[in-house]
C-alpha cells in the first residue's frame, strides 16, 4: 500500500503561493490608486490585470483540485475544525471568483475596457445596465473584500494553530522548508 502524501504538489504550492501574492498585490494596488497625487489609471490597470489574474489562476486551481483532491486532516483533528476548514476553502474559491467577475461585471456595465498589464485589450463582457447597473455591481465587489479579510485570518490563525498548538506539520505540507516534525 502506498504511503499517503505528507505536502502538497509543486504545481498546487505554486498555485496557492502565486495568488496569494497576487491577493496582497491588490490590497497594495487599491491603496495606491486612492493615495493622493497618485497615478490612478496606472494603479487601477494594474489592480484589474491582477484580478484577471486571480480569476484565471482560481479556475485553473479548480481544476487542479478536482484532479488532485487535497490532502486528507491530519489524524484526530476534530470533525468541526476539519468542516470549518473546508468551508473556509469552499469560501475562498468562491471569493475568489466572484471579486474579479464583479469587478469586471461592473466595468463591462459601465464600458470601461482596460488594457491587462498594458499588452493588450482585455474584453468586455456583453452586458447593458449601464451606470446603475455599475454601481450596484461595485457595491459589491467593495463589499466583498471585508469576507475574504475574516477568510484570510482564519486560514492563517488556523495554520498557525496547527504548527504551535497542536504540533501536526499541517504547514509543512504548505511550506516545505519547514521541517516536518516526527
Amino acid at each position: 500500500m502506498a504511503e499517503p502524501r505528507n505536502r502538497y504538489s509543486t504545481v498546487s504550492l505554486t498555485l496557492h503561493w502565486l495568488t496569494a501574492a497576487l491577493i496582497l498585490s491588490q490590497i497594495l494596488l487599491i491603496n495606491a490608486a486612492e493615495a493622493e497625487g497618485a497615478d490612478r489609471a496606472l494603479w487601477m490597470m494594474l489592480h484589474k490585470s491582477g484580478g484577471m489574474a486571480i480569476l484565471m489562476l482560481t479556475l485553473i486551481r479548480i481544476g487542479w483540485r478536482f484532479a488532485n483532491p487535497a490532502l486528507k486532516p491530519p489524524a484526530g483533528m476534530p470533525r468541526w475544525e476539519a468542516w470549518l476548514a473546508k468551508g473556509v476553502h469552499v469560501l475562498f474559491y468562491v471569493l475568489l471568483l466572484a471579486l474579479p467577475l464583479t469587478g469586471w461585471l461592473a466595468g463591462s456595465a459601465a464600458g470601461r475596457n482596460f488594457q491587462f498589464y498594458g499588452l493588450f485589450d482585455f474584453p468586455l463582457l456583453p452586458i447593458g445596465g449601464g451606470r446603475p447597473l455599475a454601481k450596484t455591481l461595485m457595491g459589491v465587489h467593495e463589499t466583498l473584500p471585508k469576507l475574504l479579510y475574516v477568510l484570510l485570518a482564519l486560514h492563517v490563525l488556523g495554520a498557525l494553530k496547527h504548527q504551535f498548538v497542536n504540533r501536526d506539520n499541517v504547514l509543512h505540507r504548505m511550506i516545505p522548508l519547514i521541517p516536518r516534525r516526527p
